[in-house]
């Protein structure tokens, strides 16, 4: 497989599972309705292992701009191909919004509130103010880029299991630090739906919130840098 149709599928495949845990869990009359953020973590946290194992033999599997950026920052990713991964993770991230959307059409017609719609497709804060949500997304950020650069790969190869890791770091990540933002930590998981959000026809939504739409973009891109930095540093 390409690597960059590698990233768009896995980022497909993560936005697909990913926002669609949030659909079952906010939206109306679905089986998972009001199930809670634990459940939201949870999901989030297949979706990256889903991700990750379905394509890592072909690209590494970064799904994530802030990911690749992060790595090239930190030499182990030639920069001449950040811009076709990052293209790809963003077209991946649309696809599997669109996907999730055609899965719970006819919920997002029996949802009347336009915020819980617009939460479906990207995160927004839980007190909105900008300074504070970029540090909290910086902060999530940091630590996610951080602990993918720690991680060693096994002697033995476990197959499919070697994804495990990021995926109980991004568990963790949604239940100690997703109370504030909703950790999104990367323009593919948050800017891409959200593009999706304003094209769709969403009966009775919102507008996509373009006044907070850079924080999750600024916020992943600048945690991801610095982690990469800070582990180049004490990793000498």
């Amino acid at each position: 497989m390409h690597p960059l149709l590698a990233e768009f599928i896995g980022t497909a495949l993560l936005v697909l599972l990913g926002n669609g845990v949030v659909a079952n869990v906010i939206l109306n009359k679905t089986k998972g309705q009001n199930s809670g953020l634990i459940v939201i973590a949870f999901g989030w946290a297949i979706a990256v292992f889903v991700g990750v194992f379905s394509v890592a033999a072909y690209s590494g599997a970064h799904l994530n701009p802030a990911v690749s950026v992060a790595l090239a920052v930190a030499g182990k990713f030639a920069w001449a191909k950040v811009p076709g991964y990052v293209a790809a993770q963003m077209l991946g991230g649309m696809a599997g919004a669109f996907l999730v959307w055609l899965m719970y059409r006819d919920h997002f017609a029996q949802t009347d509130c336009g915020d819980t719609k617009l939460a479906v497709f990207c995160t927004g804060p839980a007190i909105r103010n900008l300074t504070s949500n970029l540090v909290s997304e910086i902060v999530a950020t940091f630590v996610l880029v951080f602990g993918i650069l720690s991680m060693v790969a096994p002697t033995a190869s476990l197959g499919a299991v070697n994804a495990l890791p990021v995926a109980l770091l991004v568990l963790g990540l949604g239940v100690s630090l997703g109370g504030t933002t909703g950790y999104a930590m990367s323009p593919s998981r948050d800017l891409a739906p959200r593009i999706m959000h304003a094209l769709l026809p969403i009966p009775g939504k919102r507008d996509s919130d373009w006044g907070y739409a850079w924080v999750p973009v600024v916020g992943s891109l600048v945690g991801g840098v610095l982690a990469a930095l800070v582990h180049g540093h004490i990793a000498v």
